[in-house]
């Protein structure tokens, strides 16, 4: 399911003066090659500079660029800030994941684009069974497998998507409805680091979708329309049925951004206090890839959130970063914190496994965290 196929760079240095296609809802349209010295409309050249900046000390950047009017969008952005500065190399990738009978031809269309502004691409296909259940979640993840690989065998150090503010919204909305903390109604970061270094960039978080879409019809781009992204039957989808209703009770896209800055914000701090309880109570780095890890009694003298930061820093040490992670939601957290307060109020011992990990209490009120064996048939776990 995560094989993919690489079709190919272009690299447009002698590039023809006929228009490129591009699909508009489902029918091909034409637009010609925009103006190279003029700036894009409603983006003046300074802020193509400002939001871009943070790219500059790339080696090298892949756009994951679908078509919509959101990707295309940050193509453009891009194409022009490669003409105002010494822009990294850069290179366009699309996916096809296979789910629709017109996505083959709508990554064409994409490839034909970047050929006409002179940019690499790269054609990315999901091949192989599809899930019935949870297509939407699968189909993200093979589509960020592709990307990062493609990222690599381009030589990039940054992966750049085109989230923006009305994206952020909907993340924020979706982590309220699941109970998230702190971290989760952070939602998306500006840059955030994945697998082997990569950084995962969305430089026009603070952007509305709106502007976007006004740009790619003002340079005369016809966007691809997937109607999976309105179907209720998913959560982004049945959001934005909703989104009238929404915004009259004040929960607008700039509200819920800012909320996610805010919460950002006191993740950051939290993250920095745990840092400093780690000095003071870790026997073991609890953020070390590691077979255990050790607190002193001292954890229970710090805050909850901070115990529980630990906590969740001790088992992905142990287990590795991306182990365990529907055993690690907040609420597992937060039982096994509360055992083991109440374990140590009592003067107790205690054993818990959680995620993949051996969680015990000691008399002396020591914490230490091993790796779980392997089960038994019929054994039951604590927690």
């Amino acid at each position: 399911m995560s094989a993919r196929t690489l079709r190919g760079s272009v690299h447009a240095s002698n590039v023809p003066e006929t228009p490129a296609k591009v699909l508009r809802g489902g029918a091909l349209g034409w637009v010609s090659r925009p103006e190279l010295d003029r700036p894009l409309p409603g983006f003046p050249d300074s802020e193509v500079l400002a939001l871009l900046a943070p790219l500059g000390e790339a080696k090298g950047l892949v756009l994951a660029v679908s078509g919509g009017p959101d990707s295309l969008g940050l193509l453009m952005l891009a194409w022009r800030w490669r003409a105002l500065v010494a822009a990294p190399p850069i290179t366009v990738a699309s996916v096809d994941h296979a789910l629709r009978p017109e996505s083959a031809e709508e990554v064409a269309a994409v490839a034909a684009l970047c050929t006409r502004l002179g940019i690499a691409h790269r054609d990315l296909r999901w091949e192989g069974p599809k899930p019935t259940t949870g297509i939407h979640e699968a189909a993200r993840a093979a589509r960020y497998r592709l990307l990062e690989i493609a990222a690599r065998d381009a030589g990039a150090t940054h992966l750049v998507t085109a989230h923006h503010a009305d994206d952020q919204a909907e993340t924020v909305l979706l982590r309220l409805a699941r109970g998230s903390g702190i971290g989760g109604l952070a939602a998306m970061r500006p840059a955030t680091r994945l697998a082997a270094g990569l950084i995962l960039a969305r430089p026009l978080l603070g952007l509305p979708k709106a502007r976007l879409v006004t740009l790619v019809k003002a340079v005369g781009l016809s966007a691809i329309d997937d109607p999976s992204n309105r179907d209720p039957r998913f959560a982004r989808g049945a959001l934005r049925g909703q989104a009238r209703a929404q915004e009259a009770l004040g929960l607008t896209p700039a509200r819920l951004a800012l909320l996610a800055r805010r919460a950002a914000r006191a993740e950051d701090a939290i993250g920095q206090a745990t840092d400093s309880a780690a000095l003071r109570c870790a026997l073991v780095d609890p953020s070390a890839a590691t077979a255990e890890s050790r607190f002193s009694p001292a954890f229970f003298l710090e805050p909850e959130e901070v115990q529980l930061r630990l906590l969740r820093r001790g088992i992905a040490g142990i287990t590795g970063a991306s182990a365990g992670v529907q055993d690690l939601r907040l609420e597992r957290l937060e039982a096994l914190t509360d055992a083991l307060s109440l374990a140590r109020a009592r003067g107790e011992t205690l054993k818990r496994t959680l995620g993949g990990t051996v969680v015990r209490l000691m008399r002396s009120g020591h914490i230490h965290l091993t790796r779980e064996g392997p089960r038994r048939r019929g054994k039951i776990r604590n927690v």
